[in-house]
């Protein structure tokens, strides 16, 4: 997915040496040895927050600097470009990798990035959810440094005007859709419908909030069903009837909330950078704006756990500075500078509840509710197979070229191959 972060820039300054991550006198642990020189390979910082982040850890570790090596902001890039380098073996320049939290069980399963001891992480002080996301068959190969969860934006300036609470089900979404919007001259509602990773979040998350699901915990059986059915059918039939316009089925995340900032649309699904971008000054939205968690079928929906994690190269030189680095990138104080420098949701659980914080960021308890009720991506060994497969299904039947009972009975299939070549 892409590496989604609000716009604005700011210099940040750490000073701070954390217990425990001192040059001197740490100890290596859980089988992690070796210190020394750092590369963190990342897709393109685009607020800039990261580079003065890493200064801090640098004049706090002069033996053990980190150099930040930025790839193409697309995830399609860079997840490329990552594999060609850990492909490479022994060979590989990227010591410490910033992956999607799809990525981590097919890095995992191909032997790319190593086992990572828990003890070493503060892993019970992270929101419950995301810590999934970084574990293949039983084990820890990953940290999680980011969390995002899709929410529903709304206009509130129109929904107050029409005496309208914000849609808790996929019906009452439907409804506003369709009789509300048109009143004021908008478009009903609108995702990333792009067949690309985005539109296999918004299929994955309209399954869940059905009451199902795609793959099998490690992605080793197939389990779509009914309620794939009726998930893929609620996307397919806002477009057939029209609140969903078809100019949604070319959006990805960022064209999806300029159509809404410009005042074009009633709900929009997005990360919580949208919210902050169409609130903030001088945004020809800002005041109007509203955000709940995503609806579903008969209530509160499900979102798709986005974000990223912190993995370890099998073949880095010096892994217990790695983890020493990890530590530190998720610790409590990096971890609000993650927030208020990078706009990017932290993973820390307390953040969410700090009243000074909430008062800066407002849709941090919408927010911190959703990744709570959050599911990760279908895990798989094969996930970029998976992702294609379920963008082509769905955006077929989006575009009214197959029903949603020849999505399912197609997606089915497709999957068990992939399924039986892994």
């Amino acid at each position: 997915m892409r590496w989604i972060r609000a716009a604005g820039r700011g210099l940040l300054v750490l000073a701070v040496v954390l217990a425990g991550y001192g040059a001197s006198g740490a100890r290596a642990a859980g089988g992690l040895e070796g210190r020394g020189p750092l590369t963190l390979a990342t897709a393109g910082d685009l607020t800039g927050y990261l580079g003065p982040l890493l200064q801090g850890w640098n004049r706090a570790h002069p033996g053990e600097k980190v150099t930040l090596v930025e790839l193409p902001d697309s995830a399609d890039e860079s997840r490329a470009q990552m594999i060609t380098d850990l492909r490479g073996g022994a060979r590989s320049r990227f010591d410490v990798l910033n992956i999607d939290v799809a990525w981590t069980s097919e890095f995992a399963a191909a032997g790319w990035i190593r086992p990572l001891p828990r003890d070493r992480f503060p892993l019970g002080s992270f929101l419950r959810p995301v810590v999934d996301t970084a574990t293949y068959d039983g084990r820890l190969y990953a940290v999680p440094y980011v969390t995002n969860a899709g929410l529903l934006l709304y206009r509130k300036d129109i929904l107050a005007e029409e005496g309208v609470p914000p849609p808790r089900t996929w019906a009452e979404l439907e409804r506003a859709a369709k009789t509300i919007a048109p009143r004021h001259g908008l478009d009903g509602y609108a995702g990333q419908f792009l067949p690309y990773e985005g539109l296999t979040v918004n299929a994955a998350e309209a399954v869940y909030s059905a009451g199902g699901t795609i793959l099998g915990d490690e992605g080793d059986r197939v389990t779509v069903d009914s309620a794939a059915r009726e998930g893929i059918g609620f996307l397919a039939r806002g477009v057939r009837d029209g609140w969903v316009p078809k100019e949604a089925l070319t959006y990805t995340e960022e064209e999806s909330r300029q159509a809404f900032q410009d005042g074009h649309l009633l709900f929009l699904r997005n990360w919580p950078y949208a919210y902050v971008s169409a609130s903030a000054a001088g945004s020809p939205l800002a005041g109007k704006v509203g955000a709940v968690p995503l609806p579903g079928r008969d209530g509160p929906g499900t979102s798709v756990l986005g974000g990223s994690n912190l993995a370890v190269n099998t073949h880095a030189e010096h892994p217990d500075t790695a983890a020493r680095l990890i530590a530190y990138l998720t610790s409590e104080g990096v971890q609000r500078q993650v927030l208020t420098r990078g706009a990017l949701p932290p993973v820390r659980a307390d953040l969410y509840e700090d009243p000074e914080l909430v008062r800066r960021f407002p849709y941090l308890p919408t927010l911190r509710a959703s990744v709570l009720t959050a599911a990760p991506r279908p895990k798989s060994p094969r996930y970029d197979q998976v992702s294609m497969v379920v963008q082509a299904v769905v955006h077929d039947a989006m575009s009214g070229h197959s029903t949603p009972e020849a999505a399912v009975r197609r997606l089915a299939r497709e999957l068990a191959d992939i399924s039986r070549r892994g």
